[in-house]
């Protein structure tokens, strides 16, 4: 059955296959790269505050793993239900990527609560074991007391905003992050300076935004315009769709678990070698990382529907250009960021704060971690063909491979082998870079490339 309202934009079996990735991917490049500001302009702000801008930053840092966990649920289910959607509307099965959809809205709404009860419940003893220390503990703590309350709308706009994209309306998706990121704008340093809340303050611009999101995503996805749209009958769990989202969506929970994992270790080491100054010098260099990441992670999502359109429709000569295409954009990008981090350290670190001490280890620690950042490149290559076929075996081993199996027992083991220490736990990124990126590439020439 042919899907409704579908024209020539939303059938990517026409026209050129890189114009089709181009114009998805360039709106949600512009989103992912708005999208920082949300916790980007919070460290900012509060890097920047009087007297206790460093510890502030610090403590907001060793929540990271917290906020990633939340992230990775999101996107279990989003980066799972998502290109299921694209694979069913390409073979014309309106009806069950409705149903995947549905589902994917209330697994969300379950995670969701589960992990906001969960958090108050152990958020304490975890952001110690995250390598905080007793002069940070209580931006943490206060920084996460605020922002579970909203864990709920977090999820559900990052959930259910790639099922916008996925029917081709990428500029609808790229407005959902806009008006969040821009009211976070607005609302940051009123409620962190105007009304002297602090890291709270921070915490609730973030929430406050996230739910205007969490409304627009869902007033879309429930109107005349989509495609596919939300109904009451597609949100009961069905077993079957339930696995086939999870099991897609191992990729991205996996890799956002194992960054928070890595996170994790890497701050504890930091602490336990060098003390807060360090871990808030990671801090730094984390959200340089977002920023740095988003434009890949925006244009392999915006290349996502494209290769999971063409695979449902069998047109493996396009999903071939399409990944050849991906791969050189992928590589010449990496090699350009990697290019400035390393000329130009100290000005970006200048944005989040200017204590001499601070920017002295931070310049430092980062070209240690982005030494060979463009190897990356080729990961995001083969973990996008893998999602967007549905391969979802190796899109969960090769998330797993490059952080849990290399990365943690590398900050583990590199600091004490020849007295490394703070030197060992930094030269674990660039080891985990080139080793993974180049596993997981050439895996993927060999049971993808090789069938098409």
């Amino acid at each position: 059955m042919a899907l409704r309202n579908t024209d020539r934009r939303h059938d990517f079996t026409k026209g050129s296959v890189s114009g089709s990735i181009v114009r998805l991917s360039m709106p949600m490049i512009l989103a992912q790269l708005v999208n920082v500001l949300y916790n980007i302009v919070d460290r900012m702000y509060l890097g920047h505050m009087p007297g206790d801008g460093r510890l502030a930053l610090t403590g907001v840092g060793v929540a990271f793993p917290i906020i990633t966990i939340i992230n990775a649920f999101a996107n279990l289910c989003g980066s799972g239900g998502a290109p299921l959607c694209s694979i069913e509307r390409g073979r014309g099965n309106e009806k069950k990527a409705q149903q995947i959809m549905g589902n994917s809205l209330t697994l969300l709404i379950v995670f969701g609560i589960a992990l906001t009860v969960l958090g108050y419940l152990y958020k304490t003893p975890l952001l110690y074991l995250f390598g905080a220390s007793d002069e940070t503990i209580l931006y943490a703590n206060a920084y996460m007391d605020v922002y579970l309350a909203g864990n709920l709308f977090v999820m559900l706009g990052l959930g259910m905003n790639p099922f916008i994209e996925s029917q081709g309306f990428a500029k609808t998706g790229m407005l959902t992050v806009i008006i969040g990121a821009f009211l976070n704008l607005i609302l940051d340093p009123l409620f962190i300076f105007g009304l002297k809340l602090g890291v709270q303050g921070a915490a609730a611009a973030t929430i406050l935004s996230q739910f205007v999101s969490a409304v627009w995503v869902l007033l879309f996805l429930g109107g005349k315009k989509a495609i596919l749209r939300l109904s009451f009958s597609g949100l009961r769990l069905q077993g079957a769709l339930v696995k086939q989202i999870l099991s897609l969506g191992l990729s991205g929970f996996t890799m956002s678990i194992t960054n928070s994992l890595v996170q994790i270790f890497c701050n504890a080491s930091l602490q336990f070698y060098g003390g807060d100054l360090y871990v808030g010098a990671m801090t730094i260099i984390y959200s340089v990382r977002e920023v740095v990441q988003m434009p890949i992670l925006g244009f392999t999502q915006g290349a996502q529907p494209v290769l999971g359109y063409n695979y449902g429709a069998g047109q493996n000569e396009r999903i071939k250009t399409g990944i050849r295409f991906i791969r050189r954009v992928t590589v010449w990008y990496s090699v350009g960021v990697w290019a400035v981090l390393m000329a130009f350290p100290q000005f970006i670190i200048g944005f989040f704060n200017g204590e001499a001490e601070l920017m002295k280890v931070a310049a430092v620690s980062m070209r240690w971690h982005f030494a060979l950042f463009f190897f990356m490149a080729f990961q995001y290559v083969g973990q996008t063909v893998f999602v967007s076929l549905g391969k979802a075996k190796q899109a969960v081993f090769f998330s797993l491979f490059r952080k849990a199996i290399l990365g943690v027992p590398l900050i583990l083991v590199l600091p004490r082998l020849w007295d490394m220490g703070i030197v060992g736990v930094l030269a674990a990124e660039p080891v985990t870079n080139i080793i993974g990126g180049l596993a997981c590439y050439f895996t993927m020439i060999a049971v993808v490339w090789k069938r098409l």
